[in-house]
C-alpha cells in the first residue's frame, strides 16, 4: 500500500472539519496537493475558478451564506499574491476562511529561484489571526486545525503555506514524544454572555429612554426573534448596517432599512432624533450618521471584545453572543406602552417607501437604475439569496430590495472591493445549490471579472440542483459611484477617460457559452425580463441599459454637497443638462403629497 503523503493527509484532514469544497486554481506549486485531489475522487471537491482573486471571493461567499469555514487554495508566487484582495474581503468583514498556499522548495528557497515570493511578509496582515509554514510532516495536523478553529472563533481569514517538496514527503503524526505537538479536530459551539452586573447597567439605559433606535449589522444574525422583542419593549426603530440587511425583515414595520449614504431617510432620521441607542453586532464605520454626541444614552453588544467602543461614546459594552445577550437582557426591561415614538418612526418608512416608489417610477434615457431593482423587489423569491457589488448598483439594492422570509443577501462590506458580485453568487450556490442566487453588478465589475466567471459559472451550472443564477448588470457605461463622487464631494465634473466604460454585449456572451441573455432597453421589458430570468431553467445574464445620470441621492443631502456638484456642473460636465433634471426629478419626489405619481 502506498504510503499516505502530506498532501493525502490534509485532504483527510479538511474532509474530516466537514469541508466539502476548496475554491482554487493549480499551479506548480501545488501538483503535489492537485494529485492527492486526483487520488481522493476530488473530494472535498475542487473548484476551479478563472482568478485567484476569484477563488478567494468564492471561499468568502461560501462562507457568509453557509456559515461554515470557507477554503481557497493558490500556487506560489502570483497565485498566492492573487489571493489577498478575497482574504482582506474576509478579514474586514470578519468572515472565516482559511487559504493554502504552495510555496518554493525548500531547497530553492533564499536562491533568487522562480516564483520565490517571501509568503509569510506578504501575508501577515491579511492573515494576522494564524499565519504557518509547515515544514515537517508532523507538524501538519496541529497547523491546520488551529487554522480552521481560528478561523472560526476570530472570525478571520487564516493561511498555511506549504512548500511544494513537503507536500510530496510521507506523512508521519506527531509523536509522543518533547517538542511534538498534537492536536485534535472537535470544537463546540458556544454562545458568551456578559455578568449580571452589566446587563442590569445596560438596562438602566435603555430604560430610561423614550425615543429609542437600534442599530444591527451582520453581528444580529440568528437574532431576529430577539431584536423583535425588544424593539417591541422599548417601543423601538430598527436601523440596519448594510452587512446587517438580511438579519431582519424590512416587513415590520419600525424597520428603517439601511443607514448611511447608501440609506434611508427614515433611518437618518431615527439616528438623529433618538435619546438612546442600542448597537447590536454592528461595526457600521460612519459615526456621522449615528446620533450627535451627547444626544443619546448608548449601548452596545458584540461577541468581539477588540470592536467594543468604536463610533459613539457607548456608556455601557456588553461582550457576548447577541441572542443570548438579548435573551437575558429583556427580562431586566419593562415594556414601554408609550408609542408614540415608534409610531412616528413607521410612518417615517411609510412615507420613505412612497419617495421610493416614486422615484423608481421616473423616465429616464433608456431606463431608470432605480425601476430595474424596484420590479425585481416583488418577484423576488422567499428564498433568494442577493449578491450585490460595490458602486451605485448597492445603492439601489439598499433601498429597494425587501428582505422577507429566508432571504440572504451580503456584500463586500468594509472593503467595498469591485467584482465580489459574481463570485459571491458563486460561493453561494455550493453552499445552497437548491436555492437561486442572483448577483446584481455595475458594468465596471462586470468588465473587471465578472465576464470571466461567467465560464465558471456554465461550467458548474448543470450540478446545481436549483440552476438559477442570474448575473444583472447595470450597464450605464460610466464608472458611476466615482463619478457621482467626484461631483458631489470635489466638485469635479467626472474625467471621462478614466469613467467611461465601452457598451459590451453582456447577454451575447453569456449565449456564446450556452446560458440564457437577455438586453434590456425599454423599461416596458425590465418586469418581464426579471420573471424570465427567474422561471428559466439555467443561468441567466441580464442586460439593463441604465441611465448614469440617475442620482443615489444621500438621506440627506448637505449645502455642501449640493454647492459641489452644482460647482462641478458649471466646470464642463458634459451631462449636466440631463443631470440638473433627473437630480430635481428625484428629489422633488420627498416635496410631494403621499399620492404616487410620475412614469417610467
Amino acid at each position: 500500500m502506498t504510503k499516505q503523503t502530506v498532501s493525502d493527509h490534509l485532504l483527510d484532514r479538511l474532509r474530516a472539519w466537514g469541508v466539502t469544497h476548496v475554491f482554487g486554481y493549480p499551479g506548480d506549486g501545488i501538483n503535489g496537493l492537485v494529485s492527492a485531489w486526483a487520488r481522493a475522487d476530488d473530494d472535498p471537491r475542487f473548484i476551479q475558478a478563472r482568478h485567484e482573486e476569484m477563488a478567494a471571493f468564492e471561499a468568502v461567499g461560501y462562507a457568509k451564506f453557509s456559515g461554515h469555514v470557507g477554503v481557497c487554495t493558490a500556487t506560489s508566487g502570483p497565485g498566492a499574491v492573487h489571493l489577498l484582495n478575497g482574504l482582506y474581503d474576509a478579514k474586514l468583514d470578519h468572515v472565516p476562511v482559511v487559504a493554502i498556499v504552495g510555496q518554493t522548495a525548500r531547497s530553492a528557497m533564499g536562491g533568487s529561484y522562480q516564483q520565490e515570493v517571501d509568503l509569510h511578509s506578504l501575508f501577515k496582515d491579511v492573515a494576522s489571526a494564524y499565519l504557518e509554514t509547515v515544514n515537517v510532516p508532523e507538524q501538519l495536523p496541529n497547523v491546520l486545525d488551529r487554522a480552521v478553529r481560528t478561523a472560526y472563533a476570530r472570525r478571520a481569514p487564516t493561511a498555511l503555506i506549504i512548500p511544494a517538496d513537503v507536500q510530496d514527503l510521507p506523512y508521519s503524526p506527531p509523536e509522543h514524544a518533547h517538542k511534538m505537538v498534537p492536536s485534535s479536530l472537535d470544537v463546540s459551539g458556544w454562545a458568551p454572555v456578559p455578568d449580571d452586573a452589566s446587563l442590569a447597567r445596560a438596562a438602566e439605559v435603555l430604560q430610561s429612554g423614550r425615543r429609542v433606535a437600534v442599530l444591527i449589522g451582520q453581528g444580529a444574525a440568528g437574532a431576529a426573534h430577539e431584536v423583535e422583542r425588544i424593539a417591541d419593549v422599548l417601543g423601538a426603530g430598527v436601523a440596519k448596517a448594510l452587512l446587517g440587511k438580511d438579519a431582519l425583515s424590512d416587513e415590520l414595520p419600525y424597520v428603517t432599512g439601511s443607514i448611511g449614504l447608501l440609506g434611508t431617510r427614515p433611518s437618518y432620521e431615527l439616528m438623529q432624533n433618538c435619546d438612546t441607542l442600542l448597537t447590536v453586532g454592528s461595526n457600521f464605520p460612519y459615526s456621522e450618521f449615528l446620533p450627535p454626541y451627547g444626544q443619546a444614552r448608548a449601548v452596545q453588544i458584540d461577541i468581539d471584545p477588540h470592536m467594543l467602543g468604536l463610533r459613539y461614546p457607548y456608556e455601557v459594552n456588553l461582550v457576548g453572543d447577541a441572542a443570548a445577550t438579548l435573551s437575558r437582557l429583556l427580562p431586566k426591561l419593562e415594556r414601554n406602552e408609550d408609542r408614540s415614538w415608534q409610531e412616528t418612526v413607521t410612518d417615517g418608512v411609510r412615507r420613505w417607501k412612497t419617495v421610493m416608489a416614486r422615484r423608481a417610477a421616473l423616465s429616464a434615457d433608456p431606463v431608470n437604475p432605480e425601476y430595474v431593482a424596484r420590479a425585481l423587489d416583488p418577484l423576488l423569491p422567499d428564498d433568494a439569496m442577493l449578491a450585490p457589488d460595490s458602486g451605485s448598483v448597492a445603492t439601489w439594492y439598499a433601498r429597494h430590495l425587501t428582505m422577507r422570509g429566508t432571504m440572504r443577501g451580503s456584500l463586500s462590506g468594509t472593503l467595498a472591493s469591485m467584482g465580489c458580485g459574481v463570485p459571491y453568487a458563486i460561493g453561494a450556490k455550493f453552499a445552497h445549490p437548491d436555492r437561486p442566487a442572483i448577483a446584481l453588478v455595475g458594468d465596471g465589475a462586470m468588465q473587471m471579472n465578472g465576464l470571466a466567471e461567467l465560464v465558471t459559472v456554465a461550467k458548474y451550472a448543470t450540478e446545481w440542483t436549483d440552476p438559477r443564477l442570474i448575473v444583472a448588470v447595470w450597464n450605464n457605461q460610466d464608472l458611476n459611484q466615482v463619478s457621482w463622487e467626484l461631483r458631489a464631494m470635489g466638485g469635479t465634473a467626472p474625467f471621462q477617460p478614466s469613467q467611461a466604460l465601452p457598451d459590451v454585449p453582456y447577454a451575447d456572451f453569456a449565449r456564446s457559452l450556452g446560458m440564457n441573455g437577455i438586453r434590456v432597453t425599454d423599461p416596458g421589458d425590465v418586469e418581464d425580463a426579471w420573471r424570465q430570468a427567474l422561471a428559466a431553467d439555467g443561468p441567466t445574464v441580464l442586460d439593463f441599459r441604465t441611465d448614469p445620470d440617475v442620482p443615489p441621492i444621500p438621506p440627506h443631502s448637505t449645502w455642501d454637497q449640493i454647492e459641489a456638484t452644482l460647482a462641478s456642473l458649471a466646470h464642463g460636465d458634459g451631462h449636466r443638462g440631463h443631470v440638473v433634471v433627473q437630480g430635481l426629478k428625484a428629489k422633488a419626489q420627498e416635496m410631494l403629497p403621499r399620492r404616487l405619481g410620475g412614469s417610467r
